[in-house]
């Protein structure tokens, strides 16, 4: 089986960060999305996997690799334009040849695995297998209705009128099968080649096409909001680790990893939280949920359910809560008056 990773896109409800960054490069628990997704795949055995890029390939370049350190062979494909997820199966035709594959969005968060979907999919074989999770408003995704024996029976992309509340997740198992139901797929409404048409193809042509309900965390990180809520998630699955330098003065409590080459003093660390290499903690209190990107500086402040990207500054804040600050961004508080630098499609809240 080899692996299909889709890593375009513009990542236009995380600007401002996806302005710089790719999307899919944002970090939470300190890992960017895209190794939780890598990691996953390698989790089940697979070792090819081709990622798909876009405008941002230069950047998922440099912080992939060969992908060799994950213990995989990764080969890149450019796709053009995002015109969907159907899209990037035909462009990855040659790469795939005839091989089994999982499809795998790489802004998606499954923070308990793949390896029941995997084990699910080599046991029944069918064409299609897609994992979905019932959520309270299904209009915002591909939706799938399906029957006692788990076998998909019709497909809607972002309805407005759902026939179920199981919402499609960003990871698909397919078969050689899924190339011929791609071939003459034509733009939806979206002006997209949606994956859900294309799984609506099998279907109405007879194949087997089956669902797997996911149990475990699934989140798309698609707004500042959700990257939060996966930071916590994540958070909550770590495992203690202190290997920076961490002063007499300081204190740890819950899970707490201080990673090598990060010094701590005069400081109040409460987990679950990270801090990354070469980050300086000093007298500062650090809470729960809270990620703290390589080579941050935190001084006289608090922070907490709040992530920091590498690099950024934070320095006398009394109160950080519910924040991303960005790489290399500086947040200092200066007496009562608020003096803000805010770029295109930033958000800040201050006290009144």
């Amino acid at each position: 089986m080899k692996a299909l990773v889709l890593s375009g896109g513009l990542g236009t409800r995380l600007r401002p960060f996806t302005h710089s960054m790719a999307k899919q490069l944002v970090p939470v628990a300190n890992k960017p999305v895209l190794q939780h997704c890598l990691e996953n795949i390698r989790q089940i055995g697979v070792e090819e996997v081709g990622v798909v890029v876009g405008d941002r390939a230069a950047d998922i370049r440099a912080a992939i690799g060969d992908g060799s350190d994950l213990g995989l062979r990764v080969t890149y494909i450019h796709q053009e334009q995002p015109l969907g997820l159907a899209h990037c199966v035909q462009v990855a035709q040659d790469f795939l040849g005839d091989d089994d594959f999982v499809m795998y969005l790489g802004d998606n968060v499954l923070a308990d695995g793949i390896t029941a979907a995997a084990a699910t999919f080599e046991q029944r074989r069918p064409d299609a297998q897609l994992l979905v999770v019932k959520v309270p408003d299904p209009r915002q995704y591909g939706v799938a209705v399906i029957d006692r024996d788990h076998v998909v029976r019709a497909l809607a992309e972002k309805p407005a009128v759902p026939r179920s509340d199981l919402a499609i997740v960003g990871v698909y198992f397919f078969t050689a099968a899924i190339h011929d139901a791609v071939r003459d797929l034509r733009p939806s409404a979206r002006g997209e080649l949606e994956i859900t048409d294309a799984l609506q193809v099998m279907v109405d042509g007879g194949k087997l096409v089956t669902a797997e309900e996911y149990t475990g965390y699934w989140k798309d990180t698609g707004s500042a909001d959700e990257l939060l809520e996966c930071n916590r998630a994540l958070l909550e699955r770590i495992t203690p680790a202190v290997h920076g330098d961490v002063d007499a003065e300081s204190t740890t409590f819950g899970t707490v990893v201080v990673e090598a080459g990060a010094v701590v003093t005069r400081s109040r660390l409460v987990g679950p939280l990270v801090v990354g290499a070469g980050s300086v903690i000093t007298g500062s209190y650090l809470g729960p949920s809270t990620s703290v990107g390589n080579g941050c500086v935190v001084t006289d402040s608090h922070v907490e359910d709040s992530i920091l990207l590498e690099g950024s500054d934070v320095n006398g804040v009394r109160e950080l809560r519910g924040s991303i600050i960005g790489r290399w961004a500086r947040v200092s508080a200066t007496g009562e008056q608020h003096s803000l630098v805010i770029g295109d499609h930033a958000s800040a809240e201050v006290a009144a």
